[in-house]
Formats: structure tokens, C-alpha cells, sequence
């Protein structure tokens, strides 16, 4: 089941999303994740300011089931975290496109997001998988 893909986002195959605005990415993970998640309790939210590498670990998710790690969908710097997820995680469950999101990314280089897939690239993932 796809469930709800946004076709503005971009996605990576660990089921983060990526949404460009200007020259800053917010990230944060799938509706597809969070459903396979379940209730989310925590969320271990990188520093402002750390450096994030593509498809390396910045975070991790935790819920009632498990505990998952989060991969920056790109390289560069953290500007700013969620941190209203510290109090309310829940919200990855109820809002995991919007006021769910995790991270702020300044990218170190913007033609990365090309390597991301697109919402009908990342449906199919969901389909195949």
C-alpha cells in the first residue's frame, strides 16, 4: 500500500522525504515509515550545526515496535531541528509531511536532490518491496 505520496517531496530509499525550499531542505521520514513504525515515542534529534553526509545515520526514530535509524537524505549542515517532536513525537504519526518533519538541511550541494527519487519512483519502490 503506497499510502499518501506528496509529488512535490523527494524521497530516499530509507523512506525519508526531502522538500526544497530555497536553499534549505526540510526532511523528515514517509507516511509509509511512520505507518510501519507504529506510535513513535522519541525522536534522537541531531545538534544545529552538526554536518550530515547523504545516506548516513543523523537520528533515530524510536516507537513501540522498534527503534530505527534516521539517514540524511544529503550532505550539509543542520540549520534547525523539530524541536517540538522532543514533547509531542506523535506528530511523526499524525503530521509526517508536515508539522512532523525532523530537520533543516543547508546543503553543501544542491544537485544532490536530483539524485533523490521523485513521488512516482518512490510509489514504485513501495510496490516492489
Amino acid at each position: 500500500m503506497a499510502g499518501n505520496i506528496p509529488q512535490n517531496l523527494k524521497y530516499t530509499k530509507e523512506h525519508e522525504w526531502a522538500r526544497v525550499e530555497g536553499s534549505i531542505v526540510v526532511v523528515g521520514v514517509t507516511e509509509h515509515a511512520q505507518e510501519a513504525l507504529g506510535d513513535v515515542v522519541f525522536v534522537d534529534l541531531p545538534k544545529v550545526g552538526v554536518t550530515v553526509t547523504a545516506g548516513k545515520q543523523f537520528g533515530a526514530i524510536e516507537s513501540t515496535k522498534a527503534v530505527s535509524d534516521l539517514f540524511s537524505p544529503l550532505s550539509g549542515k543542520v540549520v534547525k531541528v523539530n524541536d517540538a517532536l522532543k514533547d509531542n513525537p506523535q506528530t511523526i504519526n499524525s503530521d509526517p509531511y508536515g508539522a512532523g518533519w525532523i530537520i533543516e538541511l543547508e546543503p553543501s550541494d544542491s544537485k544532490e536532490v536530483a539524485g533523490l527519487m521523485d513521488a512516482s519512483a518512490y510509489g514504485d519502490l513501495l510496490k516492489n518491496s
